[in-house]
């Protein structure tokens, strides 16, 4: 990903400026104990925490039984949030038109041009967990929505009464197709393009991606394709169905809920969102794998195929585009398989519990969002050291966002501590989070067991397969977490 690019690039100057330097990216940390007691260990407290909840949790409950408290329809505190909101739509189109200035005339080095840690540690790292874990923060942000709403209001007092665009009804069989498809992009694009640490490169594929989104408002209405096509707005809106924070239905209060209730909306899911909410976890998983040295052999085995391999003779490939291939296609089948697995495992919890409720597509639909902890968990322990250390570029780079030499606001001479976040507090942050991630999943995917088969004990039987499946899962993301970080013995 980008951000290691960043990183490494940190790691270089601060081994050039400090060399007793000992912290930072590279540094890799001794466990106190065996890897494999965190790993059997957190396995062990996932596989409890359903027995625990099994044994307690007798009756379904939906999102809206749980507490609730309305924090502002009106009054003082609406008026802030409103006025916030007013000051931070504008700020953040104007942060958008600079990332594509500084791309398209800025200096083209990714330490040097406020786009590159914009775009992937900013935009793409905080908003997420910000997403996740306190309110559906891009709602406000959106620049897109923001711009397209400007001219909207401009049309409006031109042209009276007349909608800006054909308004053409959205086809029902794209449901959310178009948005998964350009998720897979994006991920292509964060861990295999070669231009994504490219100013320019990715200006001009914000320009793009801006064009074809004014584009679609303007065909089926803004509204409709924020809600359907715009894949920022659904990703970041299916972090947000954990957060504590909402927004009624309406948009007219806000309140603060149980984190985690409104993942038991009972509401239909179709099977392009199940699918990408898969994908969410999918990409994030591959990901981790690339650092990995089980990764690392495939690599090498592309590297060292002989001069006379179908790799270099049919395809006429340089080492850096073989390996882009290679990681493109894991990329694809890493989403293909995911979802394959998840298939799988709600066809074996149908037979389990007596081919009640429909088969695996229907109970695939239904379970989906009880994934999303999971998810989150990954993008925390994954993302945790890359936000806190690299995103550090962000205080130099907005005083100097061109690379010119500037100093607008006095921070340009800051120096990144990319110890801020060491190897220790990175492997802890992990563990908890994805322990933690699991377990609520677990409670959330017996909630719906229980609202979906009725009976208890099918219920139980049901979850047989899918905390199988999630207690497998919690191991190996340890695992995959800790090959970059951790020091293990040979063979360990």
């Amino acid at each position: 990903m980008p951000a290691r690019v960043l990183l490494r690039y940190l790691a270089l100057l601060a081994a050039t400026a400090v060399p007793a330097y000992a912290h930072g990216f590279g540094a890799r940390y001794d466990l106190p104990i065996p890897l494999s007691f965190y790993v059997f260990g957190a396995g062990a407290t996932v596989a409890l925490s359903f027995v625990l909840v099994a044994a307690f949790l007798r009756t379904a409950g939906r999102a809206a039984d749980y507490p609730r408290l309305r924090l502002a329809r009106s009054g003082p505190l609406r008026r802030c949030a409103d006025g916030m909101a007013i000051v931070l739509r504008p700020l953040a189109a104007a942060y958008f038109a600079l990332m594509i200035a500084a791309g398209l005339f800025g200096v083209q080095s990714p330490m040097r041009n406020i786009i590159v840690v914009s775009v992937w540690i900013v935009g793409w790292v905080a908003i997420s967990l910000c997403s996740a874990l306190i309110a559906d923060i891009w709602r406000v942000l959106n620049p897109w929505d923001t711009l397209f709403s400007a001219g909207e209001h401009i049309h409006a007092r031109l042209r009276p009464g007349r909608p800006l665009g054909p308004r053409w009804p959205y086809p029902a069989a794209l449901d959310r197709w178009p948005a998964l498809l350009l998720f897979v992009v994006f991920a292509w694009m964060e861990l295999v393009w070669d231009g994504r640490d490219v100013p320019a490169r990715l200006a001009h594929a914000m320009l793009l991606y801006s064009g074809m989104t004014w584009l679609g408002m303007l065909a089926y209405g803004r509204q409709t394709w924020l809600a359907r096509a715009e894949v920022f707005t659904i990703v970041f809106g299916i972090f947000a169905r954990f957060a504590p924070l909402a927004v009624a239905e309406g948009g007219g209060e806000i309140i603060l809920r149980v984190p985690g209730s409104g993942l038991l909306d009972d509401r239909k899911t179709s099977a392009a969102t199940m699918l990408l909410v898969v994908a969410l976890l999918a990409t994030v998983t591959f990901d981790g794998i690339l650092e990995t040295p089980l990764w690392a052999r495939i690599d090498i085995a592309i590297i060292d195929a002989p001069d006379d391999s179908l790799m270099w003779t049919l395809f006429d490939f340089g080492e850096a585009g073989a390996l882009r291939l290679a990681h493109s296609i894991g990329l694809v089948l890493f989403v293909v398989l995911f979802n394959a697995a998840y298939l799988l495992i709600c066809k074996l919890m149908s037979i389990a519990a007596g081919g009640k409720c429909g088969g695996a597509a229907s109970l695939a639909r239904r379970f989906v969002f009880t994934l999303v902890p999971i998810s989150i968990a990954y993008h925390i322990a994954h993302y945790f050291s890359y936000l806190f250390n690299g995103g550090q570029l962000v205080i130099p780079l907005l005083s100097d966002p061109f690379g010119f030499g500037w100093n607008v606001f006095g921070t340009a001479s800051y120096q990144p501590d990319i110890g801020f976040v060491g190897p220790l507090l990175q492997w802890y942050v992990a563990v908890g989070a994805i322990v933690a991630g699991h377990v609520i999943a677990v409670y959330l995917a017996h909630v719906v067991a229980l609202s979906t088969f009725g009976e208890t004990r099918a219920a139980l039987r049901s979850q047989i397969p899918i905390i199988a499946l999630m207690v497998g899962y919690t191991m190996l993301s340890l695992w995959i977490l800790s090959q970059p970080i951790v020091e293990t013995l040979p063979g360990g």
